[in-house]
């Protein structure tokens, strides 16, 4: 069982904890998965993703160094705006802190 999910549907990236575990071990499960769905095509890149989910501060630099590469523009879901907010941006469409739904 893995300590940290993650799945990819319609542009989102669903991101949760699994089995409890310290951050050493979640990080390099993250890190596993996004391999593992890289290899398998499912994670292939585009102009935008965006992310949605509980995360540690170790797993989000692990998701942001694995998927800046990848993507033009990597949003992340904050709840009290109700909105994605741009965190990582190549892509001339988006800039850095733009709220998008």
């Amino acid at each position: 069982m893995s300590t940290y999910k993650i799945e990819l549907k319609d542009g989102i990236l669903s991101v949760k904890f699994g089995e409890p575990a310290q951050n050493d071990q979640i990080v390099r499960d993250a890190a596993a998965r996004l391999e593992e769905m890289a290899t398998s095509g499912e994670l292939t890149g585009g102009s935008l993703l965006k992310i949605n989910g509980p995360i540690s501060i170790p797993v989000a630099f692990v998701l942001a160094h694995k998927l800046a590469h990848i993507y033009g523009a990597v949003a992340f879901y904050d709840p009290k705006l109700g909105k994605y907010v741009i965190c990582i941006t190549h892509n001339p469409s988006y800039k850095l802190g733009d709220l998008i739904d």
